[in-house]
């Protein structure tokens, strides 16, 4: 693993959203877009030399919007960068890991993505993310 490359903060209203990162924290948004196959619209914000991926649901029956009705806004996930995304989750399956994703999907900026289960990481949701 190359490092943190975002965390995940799951939101119900993402123009609020980026508007309070902005003002509170000079956020520069960095990139937008609908997610259809993860059922989101994504905003990354860049804070200082960090990034935060802002979420929200595009539809009541998506895995973000179940998120937001049993906990509310909040922490989402934990986004770890790898240069290899397919011998990572190889090994990762091998180590006894739950993986959510076998294949790799699209994540934000085109980027291959995939979700180890909470159950293999103590409750929190994993997403690794392909070094672009």
């Amino acid at each position: 693993m190359r490092g943190i490359h975002h965390l995940g903060v799951a939101v119900t209203d993402l123009d609020e959203a980026i508007a309070t990162y902005e003002h509170l924290f000079h956020a520069r948004l960095e990139h937008r877009e609908p997610l259809r196959e993860q059922g989101v619209e994504a905003a990354s914000m860049l804070v200082g030399e960090g990034r935060i991926e802002l979420v929200t649901p595009t539809g009541d029956d998506t895995p973000v919007a179940r998120f937001l009705a049993r906990r509310g806004p909040g922490v989402h996930h934990v986004a770890l960068s790898t240069d290899d995304l397919r011998a990572t989750l190889d090994e990762l399956e091998s180590q006894g890991a739950q993986l959510i994703d076998h294949v790799p999907r699209q994540g934000l900026f085109g980027l291959e993505v995939a979700f180890v289960h909470p159950d293999s990481v103590h409750g929190v949701l994993t997403e690794v993310v392909a070094s672009g």
